[in-house]
């Protein structure tokens, strides 16, 4: 379990062993607390697809990256058995900024929103996940 009283630099520590989500895509974590996360990174040239617009895959690994630490931060080892992502627009701005949260924290199951934004407030994705929670 991840102590729900961990500083913000030990939850970077921690989730700095996700090594694709922080090497290879760039995300940090802002935020963490018990059922929150707030996750982001800056847009480069490597989260672009061949028609210049960031990829799916790496808004989806930032919203993957935020709902990891939402879910695990004062709880039992999470990890997620079902993810939607609905994408709504481009990313306009030069950061991507995902905000998980929980809508219903359980002791086997977890409920998550992970909303996603650019630095000038335009909303690119949601996604919903269900978590089990491992004793």
């Amino acid at each position: 379990m991840l102590d729900k009283d961990m500083t913000l630099e030990e939850v970077r520590e921690f989730f700095g062993h996700d090594l694709f989500a922080t090497q290879a895509c760039g995300c940090e974590v802002l935020e963490a607390a018990p059922g929150h996360a707030v996750c982001a990174f800056t847009i480069g040239p490597q989260h672009r697809n061949a028609q210049g617009n960031v990829m799916g895959g790496a808004i989806f690994t930032l919203a993957d990256f935020a709902l990891a630490v939402a879910c695990n931060v004062g709880e039992n080892p999470t990890v997620s058995v079902s993810s939607t992502i609905e994408y709504f627009s481009m990313a306009k701005g030069e950061r991507l900024i995902a905000n998980a949260s929980a809508n219903k924290s359980g002791r086997s199951l977890g409920f998550y929103t992970i909303d996603i934004a650019d630095d000038l407030g335009t909303s690119v994705a949601r996604m919903t996940s269900t978590c089990f929670r491992r004793a």
